[in-house]
């Protein structure tokens, strides 16, 4: 029993062992997460690789960088693995790995992988790049053009362990051997602030272990290089043995950060000018520029002793030979402030957050209105019905200004804009009310021309070409500029509705009173500029038409009904010259010219309007004579009798046209002409030997860009039907239809050839014909086009009747256009106003950064030909909306964050701290420099002219932080008592903030016996900071 109790025992183990059995074939966690490093090795053809040759001197800090990344699991944790390399280097040896394979393969004695020197001992032993201006945190601390790291995937998660770390390390190692890759491996440990890094590099019989040492104080033993190289000694575990000295390069950064001695970047307010509190204002025709505060914030002098022996240098707690007037190296890097406060900037961008707002000017003036305001607006209009309807007495343009602040009744106490600066402001935007300019002005402006540069000018024709905007001597112009100004320091959007009312007013008063509106073109709209600008010449063009209305006594008088003698240029002409049509073919142009409004109107009887005739003209036909006086009552009933009538006989006349022949067709030649201008050449009336004469026509009608798009609206809606295309025929017609009444009017018996070989000569062919007789003569016919059955041009000189110029209908109403613009300006909001205003200011903003510009910083020319090129196509752009002016505004403020910068260097290296006559070239190449690299080497050191500059800088800066005062200045007894120490004894510079070490050897390790193998140590101790040691340390894994 006991026998069968034991093998029951035994049964029962052994399937116990037969359930518990592990697999040892299924690849662990370890094991996958090596293999996944191994194949990224593969796949960037990291494996097998021969060893980079040294990267070249300032190539750590010039070069291109580029990095790589690809994530890996280590069971349920994510780790993100990335290559890091210089980019020159790495792609130079991989074009050539594959040739020199090649080679080593067909020549016997080629010298083995193995024994050239890793890449690792290259750049650890590397001198050319011992300082790196910028650089990875690894590449500055080892030397080193390429390595790998291995960090957790999510930012949340860190490596907090150091048996993760080394588990971390001993795998990579595994993976690196197993591919034969010699590119160093860390891994990031702790928080990603802390840039803690622990790694391995396996090499052929020997490896290198990275570590490094965090601490936030720097202890008192290691404070100098006497304690360094004892940590560095003892950790190489070589004292025993005579070891070779230790070659120390050293690297000292002082801080000059006090720059009370230098210039304040902007200039101090004027107390005597209206803007006396307003810094960089002067007056409101001038952007403020440049920076509020110091755009620079310190810098950063670098003193360096490249590859020193230790015995050459002594530095302890107590002596240290370590002078920086001594250091054969000097490099300077400057820092600035991020996002300084510049004037520009902020005066558009606080502009331009007004488009935002959906306020209007009754809601923001409503309650500052006073109670006398209907009073006085009921008697200014009682004024104005009985005032004369001819302003005889012109008032004067220097009361323009003064009439038009009184007529918005704002209570004084309670208004945006004071009174006073409110009368200032209107003298500048409209300068005709001060009177002739002084004789000195003209000549100051000149001069400043002369002063500019051949690219200032260059640009500014291309900004005129190019931005959609209005000249920069318009009032448009100064309106933009003046609105910046006074927003940001008189109120806001209250003050900008404010003044607009009063600009809208002063439109008005000039518009009733016959004033032009000045510092705008004299001439038709524009199209190449902004909308604001082409409404404002609209309503030039609105005062000059009526003044030539007013000027004849609302009526064009018997002065223009002459024969060849009138001129066509003579003062106050309402109609103008075509003599030159000749050349050119007016229909092709001038029809499409004029507005649906306004010629669409044409079927409408009780929209005509006529000029008022002479009373000698309106004899009847027959020899009836009519009473010369007439009263007022009785030529409006006949007028409107005659218009009547005339309407009638236009609309039956268009009804006929299209069976009419115009060869029958020939005018009366009952009525005497009239209208004429100059006779036309020397061409005559066909059938006839009367001579042709170019008759006085009216001028076709001024548009704007929306007026053009409505027209353009009305026509394409009108459809495709019969009855639309003789309406939109009609519309376009309304002009050609003017100059064909006054063609026949100034040459009664003219037939449509006639008016063609006038109108369009290109519509005329002629032709040499031979006769009976054997003679050549020329004959000529209309062309193809004016041949064709239903021809416009045929039906509406069948429908015109002989009516000079000055009878007939209007063809530009200058009151109801002028009403228009006005009530167009009034009817804007705040909002509004500014967004209409901004391409002025952004034109106005980019000539102040070229008024501003350095020639030799490269970087601002670049960004003001970006800034140009935006503007262009921004102020072009009918889609334009806020977001893209908000981009531009961010350009110009860059632009003009790097000027300020200029300037601030500029002031600081001051031509006048030269103590070397010559050598402002060379300081003026240095600060150029300071833009473009982030450290510059000072030639020469503290021997040369930029050194003698930073080592005044850094004298006054120590004198300033003692309250010393120069030699040439007495000290006072307070000042005496107050210094700490005399002046002899205050150091040049102040102690250093950054202190680098760089310790290398060439000991054999771990064994005496070993292979020499290099070790490196990086030292940097940072005042009140950290203190950190990165040693990379080499061992033989042969002779241990």
């Amino acid at each position: 029993m006991r026998d069968m109790n034991r093998m029951n025992s035994i049964g029962a183990d052994e399937d116990a062992d037969v359930f518990e059995i592990t697999d040892f074939t299924t690849a662990s966690d370890w094991e996958r997460f090596i293999a996944r490093f191994e194949e990224i090795i593969h796949e960037w053809k990291l494996a097998n690789r021969p060893p980079l040759p040294p990267a070249p001197k300032d190539e750590y800090s010039n070069g291109a960088w580029d990095e790589r990344t690809e994530e890996l699991q280590f069971a349920d944790f994510k780790f993100k693995i990335t290559h890091k390399f210089l980019k020159s280097c790495v792609v130079t040896t991989e074009g050539r790995s594959s040739e020199e394979k090649d080679g080593a393969q067909d020549n016997d004695d080629t010298e083995d992988f193995d024994e050239k020197t890793p890449t690792v001992y290259s750049d650890l032993m590397n001198l050319d790049n011992d300082f790196p201006s910028r650089a990875h945190p690894l590449c500055r601390w080892y030397g080193l053009q390429e390595f790998l790291t291995l960090s957790p995937a999510a930012n949340n998660e860190i490596i907090d362990t150091e048996s993760r770390t080394k588990l971390l390390l001993s795998s990579a190692s595994i993976a690196m051997s197993n591919t034969t890759c010699s590119v160093p491996v860390f891994v990031q440990q702790s928080h990603n602030w802390r840039k803690l890094y622990c790694g391995t590099c396996v090499v052929p019989g020997a490896n290198v272990e990275f570590e490094m040492v965090h601490l936030k104080k720097i202890p008192s033993q290691y404070d100098h290089l006497a304690g360094l190289l004892d940590v560095f000694k003892s950790k190489l575990g070589c004292v025993y043995i005579s070891m070779p000295p230790v070659s120390v390069s050293v690297r000292f950064t002082y801080i000059l950060s006090d720059w009370s001695c230098t210039a304040w970047p902007q200039a101090p307010p004027d107390l005597s000018s209206l803007m006396e509190d307003e810094v960089g204002c002067s007056d409101f025709g001038n952007l403020p520029f440049g920076a509020c505060e110091d755009p620079v914030s310190d810098l950063h002098l670098s003193c360096t002793w490249p590859s020193l022996s230790e015995d050459m240098i002594v530095e302890n707690h107590v002596y240290s030979d370590l002078d920086p007037l001594q250091a054969p190296q000097w490099s300077v890097r400057i820092n600035m402030v991020d996002d300084p406060l510049c004037l520009l900037g902020d005066y558009i961008r606080e502009f331009l957050t007004l488009t935002e707002r959906k306020e209007t000017t009754d809601e923001l003036l409503g309650n500052l209105v006073s109670d006398d305001g209907e009073n006085a607006d009921l008697s200014q209009a009682l004024q104005r019905l009985t005032e004369p309807n001819m302003p005889y007495a012109m008032p004067s343009i220097g009361s323009v200004v003064s009439t038009a602040t009184t007529r918005l009744k704002i209570k004084p106490e309670e208004a945006p804009i004071a009174s006073d600066m409110l009368n200032q402001i209107l003298l500048f935007l409209f300068p005709d009310a001060k009177g002739p300019k002084c004789e000195g002005e003209d000549e100051n402006g000149d001069e400043e021309v002369k002063e500019k540069t051949a690219r200032y000018i260059d640009v500014l024709a291309e900004l005129k070409k190019q931005m959609k905007t209005a000249p920069l001597d318009s009032l448009t112009h100064r309106l933009a500029v003046c609105f910046s100004i006074v927003n940001h320091n008189y109120g806001g959007l209250r003050a900008v509705a404010h003044l607009w009312q009063e600009f809208v007013l002063e439109m008005r008063f000039r518009w009733e009173n016959n004033h032009f509106v000045s510092g705008v073109e004299k001439c038709q709209p524009n199209l190449g500029a902004c909308l604001l600008h082409q409404k404002l010449q609209m309503l030039n063009c609105c005062i000059e038409r009526k003044m030539k209305r007013e000027s004849l006594g609302y009526g064009y008088g018997s002065e223009y009904d002459n024969s060849a003698g009138a001129s066509p240029d003579s003062p106050g002409d309402p109609f103008s010259s075509v003599s030159d049509k000749q050349d050119t073919s007016p229909a092709e142009g001038r029809v499409d010219e004029v507005i649906a409004e306004r010629v669409g109107s044409i079927g409408s009887v009780s929209d005509d309007e006529f000029y008022d005739c002479d009373d000698d003209e309106d004899d009847d036909a027959d020899g009836a004579s009519v009473p010369k006086e007439k009263t007022k009552s009785d030529r409006k009933n006949s007028r409107n009798r005659d218009s009547s009538e005339d309407r009638a006989k236009l609309e039956e006349s268009i009804e006929s046209a299209s069976v009419a022949s115009e060869s029958s067709f020939k005018d009366s030649v009952s009525h005497k002409p009239e209208g004429r201008l100059a006779p036309f050449k020397n061409m005559k009336l066909q059938g006839s030997s009367e001579q042709m004469y170019v008759p006085i026509t009216q001028e076709p009608s001024p548009m704007t860009e929306d007026m053009l798009e409505e027209h353009a609206d009305v026509l394409s809606k009108l459809g495709s039907s019969q009855e639309s295309t003789q309406l939109r025929a009609r519309m376009q017609s309304a002009c050609l239809l003017s100059d064909m009444e006054s063609f026949k009017a100034a040459n009664p018996g003219c037939t449509l050839e006639d008016f063609v070989r006038w109108y369009s000569p290109r519509d005329y062919i002629e032709d040499e014909v031979e006769t009976e007789d054997g003679k050549k003569e020329i004959k000529g016919c209309l062309s193809q086009r004016m041949q064709i059955p239903g021809n416009m041009w045929v039906e509406v000189w069948q429908s015109a009747r002989p009516v000079p110029a000055r009878r007939q209908r209007r063809l530009f109403d200058d009151t109801k256009e002028a009403e228009k613009v006005l009530h167009w300006l009034s009817s804007m909001k705040p909002a509004t106003v500014v967004f209409n205003l901004m391409p002025m200011l952004t034109h106005a903003a980019i000539v102040k950064v070229l008024d501003n510009e350095d020639a030799d910083v490269p970087a601002v020319k670049t960004l003001v030909d970006q800034i140009v090129s935006k503007g262009a196509k921004l102020t072009r752009n009918p889609m334009a909306d806020v977001r893209k002016y908000e981009h531009l505004v961010r350009l110009i403020e860059m632009a003009e964050t790097l000027i300020a910068r200029t300037v601030s260097l500029r002031s600081k290296f001051s031509e006048d701290l030269l103590e070397q006559r010559g050598a402002e070239s060379e300081l003026h190449h240095f600060v150029s420099c300071l833009h473009q690299h982030p450290e510059v080497t000072v030639r020469g050191g503290p021997c040369g002219p930029v050194g003698a500059i930073i080592h005044k800088l850094f004298v006054q800066s120590q004198k300033a932080s003692y309250m010393l005062l120069d030699e040439d200045e007495e000290p006072t007894e307070e000042v005496e008592k107050d210094a700490h120490k005399p002046a002899s004894t205050v150091p040049d510079f102040p102690r250093p903030t950054a202190r680098e070490y760089i310790l290398r050897a060439m000991v054999p390790r771990p064994a005496p016996y070993s292979r020499v193998l290099p070790q490196k140590m990086f030292c940097v101790l940072v005042e009140n900071d950290h203190f950190r040691l990165a040693g990379a340390f080499s061992s033989d894994t042969t002779f241990q």
